[in-house]
């Protein structure tokens, strides 16, 4: 049995937590906050959600809504590959926390792994400027 190395990236969003979960769970929402995923506009097709990223068209399937805060998704990379990314809305008194955790997939290298860790900030933190209420 093994674990990946992971690190957990957050956010505190002066919004709603029910607002940060809607916003975050439409799909097509991503090219405004997620440049590290979603580059082009998200399109439904054959029933996936698919658009271009900075690795190549790019399929996301998020976990079904909840009433929890999941929004937990699965990228398909071009190579067929699937990475899961767990990510969480916590509720913060009137705001709350977005908590996602980078894992440390068998083929990266540490470079790699502090690469992704700074685009989930950079797309973390562009979504709280994006949602936050003064």
């Amino acid at each position: 049995m093994s674990t990946l190395p992971s690190r957990h990236v957050g956010v505190r969003i002066e919004a709603p937590a029910s607002e940060v979960y809607a916003f975050v769970a439409d799909p097509t929402n991503l090219p405004r906050w997620a440049a590290g995923l979603a580059t082009a506009s998200v399109e439904l097709r054959e029933g996936r959600w698919v658009t271009e990223s900075p690795m190549g068209t790019v399929e996301i399937a998020f976990a079904p809504r909840n009433e929890f805060g999941v929004l937990d998704h699965d990228v398909v990379l071009p190579s067929g590959e699937v990475v899961s990314n767990p990510l969480r809305v916590l509720p913060n008194e009137d705001g709350c926390d977005l908590v996602f955790t980078v894992r440390r997939r068998h083929d990266m290298s540490d470079e790699d792994l502090e690469r992704d860790v700074a685009a989930v900030r950079t797309d973390l933190d562009t979504l709280a400027r994006l949602l936050s209420r003064p």
